[in-house]
């Protein structure tokens, strides 16, 4: 969440400098014009070799950075990706865009996928597996390599919300066949929109760049008007404009990182005594890249009460529960109810143990320019509101 906190002069130079070195916007050719420079090129390079993948690709939006995996993954209409319940909509609508189902798996108390229940939903028609690392926290990325190894299923990491969150000492990302990262205005570093692609392996990297342009395979031999083409694709380009705002921002992740870790751990310890309060699971803590702080009381109607008593003091939620229905499979009727299994049923008791711990939870956004004063005066609002509730 806090890269738009830190965007400044540096951006703004950034996107300055284009206009006195050329002035070029696009990512691709106009060599006579760009003094060499080229600004999603150099992003793609730099973040790469951050998270330790052997390929980048920039594009123009976190969405179309999975369906451009997806694809590369080899999924095809009628194919089932799973996902779980607890997501931004976008994962689902990737999955979508390529005429593919969408198969939702519980969560369970790490609020990403429970690997149990996504075992129980794997079919002879599943292509692939997207977990999400919700809130910079990585799901249980062991145990549900474990299942997709044994099924020959390919993973697609969705870490839209998090980059710079590890698992057991990797980037999450990096850790199944290819990976996404989110660089709009709410992620931990922000392009105003950008999504990122990272994989090792050379085949998907090569279709998800062809797909992304076109079908160009950007042929050396031939200049970019008569270049080859093997197949048809679409225009996701990132332009120079987000490639250089990037450049600006990426050397700023390691300090939001440890920015964000140090006010969760004090927003933490600040609340932990509290009475009702349950912390959410993390699978790996070391890892966590201090997005949200989020904790279950033991109802729904407790929660939603304290939402609203905390909102009453100055401070809001950051999705649970003030902007689930975008991020709960449970409340998609506009999706589902196509489907003849979901048509006219209450989706939340499909998905009845996601819903379960989604609306008894509270998730506090965690910033990077958070002063002593307004800390102490979140935790004397979280304290206060526990005690009314």
């Amino acid at each position: 969440m806090p890269g738009y906190e830190l965007v400044g002069k540096e951006e703004r130079d950034a996107v300055l400098e284009i206009f006195d070195k050329g002035g070029v916007l696009y990512r691709y050719g106009l060599n006579d014009k760009r003094q060499g420079i080229f600004r999603v090129d150099e992003f793609e390079k730099r973040i790469a070799a951050k998270v330790g993948a052997k390929h980048a690709l920039m594009v123009c939006n976190g969405t179309a950075a999975l369906k451009l995996c997806l694809f590369a993954a080899g999924v095809k209409p009628g194919d089932e990706v799973i996902t779980q319940s607890f997501t931004f909509i976008a994962t689902v609508e990737a999955i979508l865009e390529l005429g593919a189902v969408p198969v939702i798996a519980e969560i369970d108390r790490s609020l990403n996928m429970d690997p149990k229940d996504l075992e129980k939903r794997i079919t002879k028609k599943t292509r692939a597996i997207v977990p999400v690392h919700m809130g910079g926290v990585s799901a249980k990325m062991e145990e549900i390599k474990a299942v997709a190894a044994a099924h020959g299923l390919a993973i697609v990491e969705d870490s839209a919300q998090a980059l710079g969150g590890t698992y057991k000492g990797r980037w999450l990302g990096t850790l199944g066949k290819a990976g996404i990262y989110s660089l709009d205005i709410g992620k931990i570093i922000t392009t105003g929109e950008g999504g990122v692609v990272v994989t090792d392996d050379p085949e998907t990297y090569l279709r998800a760049r062809e797909y992304s342009d076109h079908g160009h395979e950007q042929n050396p031999k031939f200049p970019r008007g008569e270049d080859t083409r093997g197949s048809w694709g679409f225009n996701y380009k990132a332009t120079e404009l987000q490639g250089a705002v990037a450049l600006a921002q990426l050397p700023k992740l390691d300090f939001i990182l440890r920015k964000q870790k140090e006010n969760k751990a004090r927003l933490r310890k600040g609340i932990s005594d509290l009475p009702g309060l349950e912390f959410r699971e993390l699978p790996d803590p070391e890892g966590d890249a201090g997005d949200t702080l989020i904790f279950f009381l033991e109802s729904p109607a407790r929660a939603s009460a304290f939402a609203k008593k905390l909102a009453g003091r100055g401070f809001g939620t950051k999705n649970l529960p003030d902007a689930v229905d975008w991020h709960y499979a449970g409340t998609w009727t506009h999706i589902f109810h196509a489907y003849p299994k979901f048509k006219g049923k209450d989706l939340e008791k499909v998905w009845s143990r996601s819903t379960g711990w989604l609306r008894r939870a509270i998730a506090l956004p965690i910033l990077v320019d958070m002063s002593e004063e307004r800390m102490a005066r979140l935790i004397e609002a979280v304290r206060a509101t526990a005690k009314e509730v």
